[in-house]
């Protein structure tokens, strides 16, 4: 949304095709799971009384708008992309096939997963989870509002304290919110790290990508 009250901000859209095709320059493969809060919430949806599994195909469409939005950005930049959907909507999106996203990154283009995981009751957090594991991927970088994992709600405790650091157990023992428990436990159970970073601050992939010490690692040790 950027700094709209809805919909889809094109600077917003600019700044992370620029980001990502830094960090494509430096060698990476990179698989995106975008999102559609700023179109529709199927829990939200259905906290007003819409059907829940209505609300929830509901919102994996708009992931789809998100991604055909992100495509197109990041195309405009010169990459080259592949928008694989969970639904199938041959029109604008190819099916999700595991074998066909491992070779589309091979060569060098950027994959975009759509439309969750095609089930109701699963957040975009455990599609992310779920596809970084099918295609083999190192680490889940979690872009988010906020510069990693704290102690509190930083937005509402200015003297929250940030981890840069922690373990599975410990997210669980602190009862920390990182994701929601389906993709946390997916993680946990395939041993494969999460980053949570502030994505809406210029330069942050490419930094993490080089190394430095940006957000919150969470990963066994």
């Amino acid at each position: 949304m950027g700094e709209q009250q809805y919909g889809i901000d094109s600077s917003r859209l600019q700044a992370y095709a620029d980001e990502i095709l830094e960090a494509h320059q430096l060698g990476c493969q990179i698989a995106i799971v975008i999102g559609g809060g700023n179109i529709f919430r199927g829990v939200s949806g259905a906290a007003e009384g819409m059907d829940r599994v209505q609300g929830d195909y509901m919102g994996m469409l708009a992931t789809v708008i998100n991604g055909m939005a992100l495509q197109g950005a990041l195309e405009n930049v010169g990459l080259k992309t592949r928008l694989q959907s969970a639904i199938e909507m041959n029109k604008v999106a190819e099916p999700f096939i595991k074998r066909r996203a491992v070779r589309h990154l091979e060569k060098g283009r950027i994959v975009i997963f759509g439309a969750g995981t095609g089930n109701p009751y699963f957040t975009t957090d455990t599609a992310a989870t779920l596809r970084a594991i099918e295609i083999g991927a190192d680490v889940i970088l979690k872009g988010t509002r906020v510069d990693g994992i704290y102690d509190s709600d930083p937005e509402k405790n200015p003297s929250a304290e940030k981890y840069q650091n922690i373990t599975f157990e410990e997210v669980i023992t602190k009862n920390l919110k990182v994701m929601d428990m389906t993709a946390f436990t997916l993680s946990r159970e395939n041993h494969l790290p999460i980053l949570v970073f502030d994505m809406n601050k210029a330069g942050n992939l490419v930094k993490i990508i080089k190394g430095e010490s940006i957000g919150t690692l969470v990963n066994d040790n």
